[in-house]
């Protein structure tokens, strides 16, 4: 079993679901069968930007 952390950053500190996407991105990895335990940081720094975006994402929103 592993222990999880992720540093997860929003595209904008104005995000409408910042206050409930990191307790669900928490609960959704920790209930992996292979996941011991998990933690989710939210992080400001790198910034967002588009380039972190898969191609697949970009496709499915039309941004390429």
């Amino acid at each position: 079993m592993s222990r999880v952390a992720i540093d997860m950053t929003l595209t904008s500190p104005a995000c409408p679901v910042a206050g409930s996407l990191v307790g669900e991105v928490q609960r959704k990895v920790a209930a992996l069968p292979q996941v011991k335990s998990a933690k989710v940081d939210l992080v400001w720094d790198p910034p967002w930007d588009k380039s972190r975006m898969s191609e697949e994402v970009a496709l499915e929103l039309g941004l390429m």
